[in-house]
């Protein structure tokens, strides 16, 4: 009887607002999608944007760092100023503010200037994925909520996979400026569906805004920022060898206690901290966190394998890795309709099952590769990866009460966040310690006195006497063979990074039966 009378009370809400609810899905999807292409769109243009601006390609990561570093500090805020200004306010702001900045990213005259706009962006962009989630619950009955959140999913799922594609073509054919300038469009079209097709909810309107946590929100700024820093440049620092991050991670540490130690003691925190206690949601922050490592890891180490290893540009490697996408969006409707049926811990098994299978056939990736070797295997993975978000939202937000969605989402968003920079960092990591550390497995086992590679050395020189000469074609020779060396160790430390995220994926699988049961289409127990 409650639950009819939940469902009733949704459907309505919804007739009351006089908006098909699947606009109001297209209205934030095109948020939430300009917002996370944009975390990987510019990653393609570095090179071109430390050209352009006459810094160094270390100065440009600062691009990609400063928006993080931002984004991460505004999203467990989102819920605070949703109350305080109202949350379709506060949402228009913040994409109104993105495209702004997104303008300024484009013309940046100076390294100086880009910075100062991707923090602005940053800050703006922050926002748009709880609010956007947070709606879509709302906006849906319980038994649509999984195809709502298949639609949220192709953003968040499918943006990331399209960035890197998209951002090479526009830098290759036109400019890296046009990476920015896209969202201009984007951003506009996106404030008009929002004004006309989104309204606040009564609880929104009605709701007591409490004061302002200037402790939990300092900590927050502190230990997330330096989270980033550290993450981006831990790598050329030698990690704890330096002493600047030694000093800054126990900066880190000190604020990250007293931000949990306030906000899991404060009556009105920022960042609710005691929503964890609910077990499905605290195994769903769990479970997006390593999700996050493993799909950013992935983003990353592909295109990277084809453009250092194989020699593709920027967009050849993009368009490569792009049917995973396609698989994505051939995934959503799939998942969409099961979602109301099934079990997600069964979809979550399967998806994370597809994962950690396709990441140990990648772990079989050779240096003799055509660019359509790993078609298959890649367009599978994202049709898995389907699997993975939607039912991880379903059952994470299964058990709380819609005034607790607002809250829950930005927490829940900032966890993949995080997830998704030290998976980035621990894949650049390993890539770089474990290419050496194969570098010196070789030379132990093929000595520079050991006949095969005085045989190798003989055969490099006899091909390189025509152009260089036979007197000077010994150092020439010795290049070439170092370069070989150089790629096959890190082609293992690509198959090693390929096969932890394999143990990963199956650590995640594991994961997800520690769920609760949620009734699939039907409102929890916990919402009444």
């Amino acid at each position: 009887m409650a639950e009819t009378e939940t469902e009733i009370l949704d459907l309505s809400e919804e007739v009351d607002a006089g908006v098909n609810p699947w606009l109001i899905a297209a209205a934030v999807m095109l948020a939430t999608f300009m917002e996370v292409l944009d975390t990987s769109i510019a990653s393609v243009a570095l090179p071109y944007i430390a050209g352009s601006l006459s810094a160094t390609n270390d100065e440009a990561t600062w691009v990609l760092t400063s928006y993080l570093v931002a984004n991460a500090i505004v999203l467990p805020a989102s819920n605070w100023c949703s109350l305080r200004f109202g949350r379709k306010r506060f949402l228009m702001s913040c994409v109104a503010l993105f495209t702004v900045a997104s303008f300024a990213c484009g013309a940046a005259p100076s390294l100086a200037f880009i910075l100062v706009a991707r923090i602005i962006q940053g800050a703006g962009g922050g926002a748009l994925q709880p609010l956007s989630q947070a709606i879509l619950l709302e906006s849906f009955p319980p038994r649509k909520r999984g195809a709502a959140m298949a639609v949220f999913a192709f953003g968040v799922v499918v943006a990331p996979v399209l960035g890197p594609t998209l951002g090479g073509w526009l830098t290759d054919t036109y400019s890296w400026r046009y990476a920015f300038y896209i969202n201009i469009p984007i951003g506009l079209l996106a404030l008009y569906m929002i004004n006309r097709f989104i309204h606040d909810p009564a609880y929104i309107k009605n709701a007591r805004v409490p004061a302002f946590d200037n402790i939990g929100f300092g900590a927050l700024v502190v230990w997330t920022g330096l989270l980033q820093i550290i993450l981006d440049k831990g790598q050329e620092s030698d990690w704890f060898g330096a002493l600047w991050i030694r000093w800054a991670f126990f900066a880190l540490v000190t604020s990250f206690a007293i931000f949990v130690w306030h906000s899991w003691r404060s009556h009105e925190p920022m960042v609710d901290l005691k929503l964890l206690k609910n077990r499905n949601f605290g195994i769903g922050c769990l479970l997006i966190f390593l999700f996050g490592i493993a799909i950013y890891s992935t983003i990353v180490i592909l295109p990277l394998y084809y453009q250092e290893l194989l020699g593709y540009t920027a967009f050849t490697a993009g368009l490569v890795v792009a049917p995973r996408g396609m698989g994505a969006i051939c995934g959503m409707p799939v998942i969409g309709y099961l979602s109301n049926k099934v079990d997600p811990r069964f979809l979550l098994t399967f998806g994370f099952g597809i994962f950690g299978i396709m990441t140990l056939y990648f772990g079989t990736v050779t240096l003799d590769i055509s660019p359509t070797t790993f078609l298959i295997p890649i367009l599978i993975t994202g049709f898995g990866l389907s699997f993975v978000f939607v039912p991880i939202s379903i059952a994470a937000y299964g058990t709380l009460q819609n005034e607790q969605m607002g809250s829950a989402s930005g927490l829940f968003n900032l966890m993949r966040n995080i997830g998704g920079s030290i998976g980035i960092s621990l894949a650049s990591t390993l890539l770089t310690r474990h290419a050496a550390a194969h570098q010196n497995e070789i030379l132990n086992s093929v000595p520079i006195t050991s006949r095969p590679f005085q045989n190798s050395l003989s055969g490099a020189r006899h091909l390189l006497s025509g152009p260089f000469g036979s007197a000077n074609s010994l150092h020439p020779a010795q290049a070439l063979l170092y370069e070989q060396l150089q790629r096959q160790a890190s082609l293992w430390a690509f198959v090693d990074v390929f096969r932890w995220l394999c143990l990963l994926s199956f650590l995640c699988l594991a994961v997800a039966w520690f769920f609760k049961k949620v009734k699939p289409g039907r409102p929890p127990t916990a919402a009444h």
